[in-house]
């Protein structure tokens, strides 16, 4: 399509990229290219100075970037981690720049990623790039666009593409930085265009075991064959790579890897999730056993000295009761402060009575007769053996 020269820029003294178009490539191409990258400016997406057309044919000045190409970094290894992740989040952050402005690169790949004399990863040609509306993959010729090792399934099959395709892309990208290899392998580029579109991306643990986990759950993410099921766009990227959005990496629902999603909530007035039944019933329980222990405490001290009459028991269901004799009584009265009785609980009268066993005084003046056969309630608690539901997150396991 192009030559690329290095040049030096008389005017402003400074050395620049000279690209030249060929006499037989897409001059429409060319200049929507230069229009891309003077909407951008970002520290990671190469700048353009100027462009214009004369005798030698149509011309781009553009950021001289010395530092080599990713393409030459790889060479068939993987690289360390820090170098990887911070190469990764570069990427990231210049796709973000790129879909903010509804723009798609296309042709996403180690070539395509340059660097500056700091070592900062920057995203250069970007002669394939198209606004996300109307943007096919498909010439007049029918030829596919890109290349074919790093091509998105939607590219692969000549279907529109968007956002989601340049993050397939960087999936290859990652997938190579972390292991050393492709994903995919063939001989004949339409065998690899339907790898992309059909067959399973080999695990990345596979290749390198020391990968960080949390690379290689987004480089899985990014290399779905459904672009619905990968992370958005390069802002998604970006905040996986941050730490931001563990759920970016999130795995399909028919594998048997742990997942993590948001905690559904009932659209139809449903219940809750079952821990925020059990809660309230676990602090209740815990409530009464510790008033049962301090009522059994209180009446052990209060009621020591005295004898038990004889007659049928009684079940007092009262909370905090402030038990008083009648003055009618002949026997001396001792009043029991911050006694608990949890329900179901019989206690027997400890003083000696003239009247009824089975009636209690209670103050404010309310008396409270139970019979002894009260069915004793119980409290099931569930514990469901797969799921559990911790503020706001769900997490299964198989």
């Amino acid at each position: 399509m192009s030559e690329v020269w290095r040049a030096h820029d008389d005017t402003l003294d400074r050395t620049v990229a000279l690209k030249i178009l060929s006499p037989t490539a897409d001059l429409g191409r060319f200049r929507r290219e230069a229009q891309v990258l003077a909407t951008l400016a970002h520290e990671n997406v190469m700048r353009v100075y100027d462009y214009g057309e004369d005798e030698a044919g149509p011309f781009m000045a553009l950021e001289w970037l010395h530092g080599g190409t990713l393409e030459e970094r790889l060479a068939e290894r993987p690289l360390p981690p820090a170098e990887t992740s911070r190469i990764a989040r570069g990427i990231a952050a210049g796709l973000a720049q790129l879909h903010d402005r509804g723009l798609v690169h296309r042709d996403l790949k180690p070539a395509n990623v340059l660097f500056d004399e700091e070592g900062r990863p920057k995203l250069g040609d970007f002669g394939l790039a198209r606004r996300v509306a109307g943007a096919g993959t498909l010439t007049e010729a029918g030829t596919v666009l890109g290349t074919a090792a790093y091509l998105s399934p939607e590219q692969a099959a000549a279907e529109p593409v968007g956002p989601a395709s340049d993050v397939y892309s960087f999936g290859v990208i990652l997938f190579r930085m972390l292991t050393g290899a492709l994903p995919f392998v063939a001989d004949e580029p339409l065998a690899l265009l339907n790898m992309h579109r059909h067959a399973p991306a080999p695990a990345v643990a596979e290749l390198q075991p020391d990968a960080s986990p949390e690379l290689a759950a987004l480089t899985e993410a990014a290399l779905r064959k459904d672009p619905a099921q990968r992370p958005a766009d390069g802002n998604a990227l970006l905040a996986a790579l941050s730490g931001e959005a563990p759920t970016m990496l999130i795995t399909p629902a028919d594998t048997a890897v742990t997942r993590v999603v948001p905690t559904p909530v009932p659209q139809d007035g449903g219940p809750p999730p079952r821990r925020l039944l059990r809660e309230p019933a676990v602090i209740a329980a815990a409530v009464v056993l510790l008033a049962l222990g301090g009522g059994l405490l209180a009446w052990a001290v209060t009621r020591s000295n005295t004898p038990a009459p004889a007659g049928p028991s009684t079940a007092v269901h009262a909370t905090h009761a402030h038990t008083t004799t009648p003055t009618t009584q002949p026997a001396p009265t001792t009043a029991t402060r911050g006694t608990t009785t949890a329900p179901g609980t019989t206690t027997t009268p400890t003083r000696p009575t003239t009247t009824s066993p089975t009636t209690t005084t209670i103050a404010p003046p309310t008396t409270v007769t139970v019979p002894t056969t009260t069915p004793t309630p119980t409290t099931t608690l569930t514990t469901p053996n797969t799921t559990t539901s911790v503020a706001g997150t769900t997490t299964a396991t198989s």
